[in-house]
């Protein structure tokens, strides 16, 4: 019986907050848990095609787009796990079409009143969404680049709490992430013995995406 197809959208109006090292870590993740899995754009900046055109042979596949002369871009045949990269400023009626092909919707948030403003206008439209209002698509909150002993820390983790969305996990500002984007890699390309500490901040993230829900 062929596995069926699980669709994680990484997404928020706002650029720089993250969507890029959420997603292609996340792939990574899949790709090393032995899952055929596909990396994509939803983005004329392409950054996950160039990222995976950077990534190193020797390591567990991240397929792109398959793309057909004439033919709409579509997961590679016996795809089991996408994970879809999105532009700044999604919205409307790209928004609406991206969520019907997804169930899963992760939303990074720095702490940055800039990046806090944009995502409180993003979760209320998101709100208005018919896959999301039908309970097709959920969505849960990551903080990222947070540096826990901070009071932008403190004011992000506030922020969130006023909203009726799981929190699954805060990452720590380090640039282990860009030293890895550059090269194709990702966290869990590395030993687990350096990794262990950024792992276990994944850990909540990857058991919701793994769990199904019960609308």
């Amino acid at each position: 019986m062929a596995t069926p197809l699980q669709s994680i959208l990484v997404a928020n109006p706002k650029g720089g907050s993250g969507k890029s090292t959420l997603a292609t870590n996340l792939a990574g993740h899949f790709a090393w848990a032995g899952e055929r899995t596909m990396l994509g754009d939803i983005d004329r900046q392409q950054s996950s095609l160039r990222w995976l055109q950077r990534r190193p042979d020797n390591l567990p596949a991240i397929q792109g787009w398959d793309v057909e002369p004439d033919e709409p871009a579509k997961p590679p045949k016996g795809t089991t796990r996408v994970v879809l990269d999105t532009p700044a400023g999604l919205h409307g009626k790209k928004l609406a079409q991206v969520l019907k092909l997804v169930g899963r919707i992760i939303v990074p948030v720095q702490p940055s009143a800039f990046d806090m403003w944009a995502s409180e206008d993003f979760f209320a439209q998101l709100a208005e969404e018919k896959a999301v209002r039908k309970q097709q698509a959920f969505i849960a909150v990551v903080g990222m680049r947070v540096d826990a002993r901070t009071r932008a820390a403190q004011q992000l983790e506030a922020f969130l709490a006023g909203f009726d969305l799981p929190v699954l996990t805060y990452l720590r500002e380090t640039q282990l992430y860009v030293q890895l984007a550059g090269q194709g890699l990702t966290l869990f390309d590395m030993p687990r013995s350096k990794t262990e500490r950024d792992r276990a901040q994944w850990q909540p993230l990857v058991d919701w995406l793994r769990t199904p829900i019960v609308g």
